[in-house]
């Protein structure tokens, strides 16, 4: 007796029964990432994809393990990208990115407390109303809690007369037209000088500690001739400042500063990175700030890429269906590619729950090696295995102090 005939089905129900066993992958356009480990060679580039409508947000999250792969992952994607004309901005906290734009033939600019580099995130190039965004996102994260609608108005009517006053608004000319209003600017809202005055209280001395003090000397006048945008590759190096309970806001000036001015120039695209993300979303103002650039990621030219250790970071930002969490939330909402390292055993509940995982995904993720991740770009799944070449293992590689001798 015969056996029963082959049993036929599509690819599509196929890599249901099997996942990873019949991806066929992107093809051949876009950056060399590594081996498929179920295929062959994986290509990511997620303006390609975006044109070709297999995703509708080029935004990336990527998350994984101290000395998994993940910072070398993002270095190496950056270099690659910059072969295919990609502009590439990098926001260091760490300073972990100067030697890979040396390499470029570009410099990181460093920004620390009285330093001789300054960025006016107040910019007359930016748009008026991203001022006001950025005011509101900061003042509301220096204050720590959402802003009044008056508070809102005097902040409003203090960047409106400091641009009056010079033509460009600074911080320290806002503070001073929030501390100082004029009789005009008060009337214009139909209140007194005083009622305007005490209104914006607060928030001018929150916004002062940014430029005096222990922080004077960033973003306290306007932005350096020194600073070049159109270097290969933009970095701004903030480790002066890594282990300031500001760093949150000072990485937002400075990402506004960026992202403002590269707005006025959407012909190119743009690979915008923000490593050490969870600082930007530890507070709910300017994790909306965050969030209202990725959704701006299309009309921009832009893809943005947060890199975090641990999914979870979004759903620890705040109380469990606070609107916090629901901002945070939303960043992966408006994120079709999300790029997971190992994580540990209590994180893959958290992982699995944020990212949709089958259950055979999740159970992967405690077991993969270093240098391989999870990858999700819409709805299809990779293992792949990341590559590095000789030259840019000496660029990329975080690690190198801990696992070589000085000398060597």
């Amino acid at each position: 007796m015969r056996g029963l005939p082959a049993h036929r089905l599509t690819t599509a129900h196929l890599q249901a029964a099997y996942p990873f066993v019949s991806e066929g992958g992107f093809g051949g356009r876009g950056a060399y990432i590594g081996r498929d480990l179920f295929g062959g060679a994986f290509t990511y580039d997620a303006f390609e994809l975006y044109e070709e409508g297999v995703i509708t947000s080029p935004n990336m999250v990527v998350a994984g393990q101290l000395g998994r792969g993940k910072s070398a992952l993002v270095k190496s994607f950056a270099l690659r990208q910059m072969t295919f004309g990609r502009r590439i901005v990098v926001m260091d906290p760490k300073g972990e990115y100067g030697a890979l734009a040396h390499a470029c033939g570009a410099e990181a600019i460093r920004l620390s407390p009285r330093g001789a580099t300054k960025l006016n995130p107040l910019d007359r190039r930016i748009a008026q109303e991203e001022q006001l965004r950025l005011l509101y996102a900061i003042s509301a994260a220096a204050l720590d809690r959402s802003l009044k609608p008056f508070e809102r108005t005097a902040l409003e009517r203090a960047l409106n007369e400091a641009v009056q006053r010079l033509g460009e608004a600074t911080i320290p000319l806002v503070v001073d037209c929030l501390l100082n209003p004029t009789e005009e600017a008060a009337a214009a809202i139909a209140a007194d000088r005083a009622a305007l005055t005490e209104w914006g209280r607060e928030a001018a001395f929150e916004l002062r500690r940014l430029v005096s003090g222990d922080l004077r000397g960033m973003f306290d006048d306007a932005t350096s001739a020194s600073v070049d945008l159109e270097a290969p590759m933009v970095v701004l190096d903030l480790s002066a400042v890594y282990d300031s309970d500001a760093l949150g806001i000072l990485m937002t000036c400075a990402a506004a500063w960026l992202q403002g001015l590269l707005a006025r120039d959407a012909s190119r695209k743009t690979i915008f990175v923000v490593d050490e993300a969870w600082a930007i979303l530890a507070n709910l103002g300017i994790a909306k700030w965050l969030q209202a650039s990725f959704k701006l990621s299309r009309a921009r030219g832009l893809q943005n890429i947060a890199v975090m250790h641990r999914f979870s970071d979004l759903s620890a930002t705040g109380a469990q269906g606070s609107q916090q969490e629901r901002v945070a939330r939303g960043l992966l909402s408006d994120t079709e590619t999300k790029v997971v390292y190992a994580q540990p055993h209590g994180e893959i509940t958290a992982t699995r729950d944020l990212l949709g995982l089958t259950d055979t995904e999740a159970a992967l993720l405690p077991q993969l090696e270093r240098g391989i991740a999870l990858w999700k770009v819409g709805e299809r799944s990779f293992l792949v295995w990341h590559r590095l070449g000789r030259t840019e293992r000496a660029l990329v590689d975080t690690d190198a102090r801990m696992l070589r001798p000085a000398s060597a």
